[in-house]
């Protein structure tokens, strides 16, 4: 019963307006169709038809001004195609492999700091898929600068050759790219590489993005929207997502530092935007960055810096997962009203006024004023698929709990955690290709994207399907059978 309410009512509230319009137009029929009695009778339709003619030349006039308006609108940007590096099994890193490398690293001797690797890989969430680049499984690690190139030229040439399999766009179409990498950037920088190795046009636009963590994947997206809105009609932007971590590994013993160790694995993703809609896959929506580095905690809670004995690493702070909800929370406040349906928004209004009354009303404020809350939209309400950022198993938890959302809403992320552990900037790419090797993607779904970088940062993207693929031939491809998995019942990450 209340769930045919809520139904009622949301269709009520979010065709407000269409059914005034309706009600209108039929008033208006009404009255001009009915019979004439007199000539007097005559001269009211006549009277009553100049009136119908005025509302109707009023209606033509707001029509051609709200074309008007929509013309001087910025250009609508969609998602042509994407792309994602594929794995080979000769990279994977089982568990086995780890535990006996966690007792064989001479900087790990100690019992504590080893106990303490192998608590944090158990309680990962992390499969025994995962890869790792050539230089981690040697001992000790490879961390030259030779290492680092050769994963940089396999995992983003890989991205790039898929998505260019996967559409009709050729390399000399592009007009801009823009590569992010977060710690690793050599010289000449990914962007050079790129254009040398599919001889882009010299004029080719490009901006290589660096020191952004995971959520540089989103950025580089939403900064492909800006320029593609301002620039000629059929521009074509490649963007590539990665983090190297072949030089990038932590050779020492700190608790904090480790944890990157543990947690990245390879990936990379690349996706091609137009601002026409030929050939497009997705249309993109609102995108909304928030940023919380003003906060001392939040600054630091993705933080590269050396270590007591004068080693480099990435601290990651155990308050990470109630930063990243904070985050989201601040980025929901500005997100949400511009995606969100009308009748979750009038809840929400209501649910604060309602609390806003009571509080200030001191003959109930004692026994009300704590006890009532505000409404949390449902954002299921909104979209139909969600790629959460999956930085870590206590990350998916805590944005679940606070957007209420099932268990197969966050499948994509808990799976691609599962299946590939956390590539950084390009893992959003991967949990949409699983919702789509999923067969999931329908015409007119819509996704929300959410990452989390270092700053802190929280980036939300919406995007929505105009074409579903043609077929499932993505990273998943060889595995996406054996998905979903049963999960192990653990604690928290560390």
């Amino acid at each position: 019963m209340a769930k045919s309410i809520k139904l009622w009512y949301e269709l009520v509230v979010n065709n407000f307006l269409a059914i005034v319009a309706v009600a209108f137009a039929a008033a208006v029929l009404r009255k001009a169709w009915h019979p004439v009695s007199s000539m007097d009778g005559l001269a009211g339709q006549i009277r009553h038809g100049l009136r119908s003619f005025h509302f109707l030349t009023v209606a033509i006039l707001t029509a051609a001004v709200a074309k008007l308006m929509r013309l001087r609108r910025p250009r609508d940007v969609y998602l042509v195609e994407y792309g994602c590096f594929r794995p080979k099994p000769c990279f994977r890193a089982p568990f086995a492999t780890c535990l006996e490398h966690v007792h064989l690293l001479p900087y790990l001797m100690d019992e504590e700091s080893t106990s303490f690797a192998i608590r944090l890989l158990e309680r990962s969430g992390l499969g025994e898929e995962t890869c790792l680049p050539y230089s981690y499984h040697y001992m000790p690690p490879d961390r030259s600068l030779q290492a680092a190139r050769d994963e940089t030229e396999l995992v983003i040439f890989s991205a790039v050759d898929e998505v260019f399999a996967r559409t009709t766009v050729r390399p000399e179409e592009i007009d801009v790219l823009i590569v992010n990498c977060s710690i690793f950037t050599p010289t000449p920088v990914f962007v050079d590489m790129v254009v040398n190795r599919y001889k882009l046009r010299a004029d080719v636009q490009s901006l290589n993005l660096s020191g952004m963590g995971c959520g540089a994947g989103l950025i580089s997206m939403g900064l492909a929207k800006n320029l593609l809105q301002v620039a000629p009609p059929g521009t074509h932007v490649l963007t590539v997502s990665t983090e190297i971590l072949s030089s990038q590994y932590y050779v020492g013993s700190e608790r904090a530092m480790l944890l990157p160790n543990c947690l990245f694995r390879m990936g990379a993703a690349a996706t091609i935007l137009s601002n026409s809609p030929d050939r497009a896959r997705f249309k993109l929506g609102r995108i909304v960055r928030t940023m919380t580095a003003a906060r001392d905690a939040d600054y630091r809670c993705i933080f590269q810096e050396e270590d007591d004995r004068g080693i480099l690493g990435v601290r990651l702070s155990k308050d990470l997962a109630a930063t990243a909800g904070k985050a989201l929370k601040r980025n929901i406040a500005a997100f949400g009203p511009l995606v969100l349906p009308a009748s979750e928004q009038l809840l929400v209004v209501l649910s604060f006024l309602k609390r806003k009354l009571l509080h200030n009303n001191s003959r109930f404020s004692f026994f009300f004023s704590d006890k009532v809350r505000l409404y949390r939209p449902d954002f299921r309400t909104a979209f139909e698929h969600f790629c959460i950022h999956a930085g870590g198993r206590s990350v998916i938890d805590e944005v679940q709990r606070g957007l209420g959302l099932a268990d197969l809403d966050v499948e994509a992320s808990r799976m691609t955690l599962h299946r590939l552990g956390n590539t950084s900037s390009s893992l959003v790419l991967y949990e949409l290709a699983y919702i789509e090797a999923k067969g999931r993607m329908r015409k007119r779904d819509r996704v929300w994207m959410i990452s989390f970088g270092a700053g802190f940062e929280c980036s939300c993207v919406a995007l929505e399907c105009v074409k579903p693929p043609a077929d499932a031939d993505g990273p998943w491809a060889d595995c996406i059978h054996r998905y979903p998995v049963a999960l192990p019942d653990v604690p928290k990450d560390i």
